[in-house]
């Protein structure tokens, strides 16, 4: 995942910004915020794009990230975090957070 990780967020956000959804399959708070994250990307046509990387397989990208608790949602824009959140936020609040932090 290392490597996919550099081309599937890294390399592709000097494209569009890359959003990436640090999560795990025993997280109730990451399975009310999926589907909403999933649900926005969706209905950004294509502006951004959406990454879910589940924290037990990838441990060394947990680490690497200082994922702390999940989910921990972070935006990446020309390689770098723009900025980030954690916990399931309700959906117009992420949707605040979003036209705050994406470049127009």
């Amino acid at each position: 995942m290392p490597d996919k990780f550099q081309t599937a967020v890294l390399d592709k956000s000097h494209e569009k910004p890359v959003l990436v959804d640090f999560w795990a399959p025993w997280c109730g708070p990451c399975r009310v915020l999926g589907p909403t994250i999933e649900k926005l990307a969706r209905e950004s046509g294509g502006a951004w794009r959406l990454v879910k990387i589940n924290t037990d397989a990838h441990p060394a990208l947990s680490q690497r990230f200082e994922i702390r608790g999940i989910p921990a949602v972070k935006l990446f824009v020309d390689g770098e975090v723009e900025a980030e959140f954690t916990g399931a936020l309700p959906e117009p609040e992420i949707r605040r957070w979003l036209s705050a932090h994406l470049p127009s």
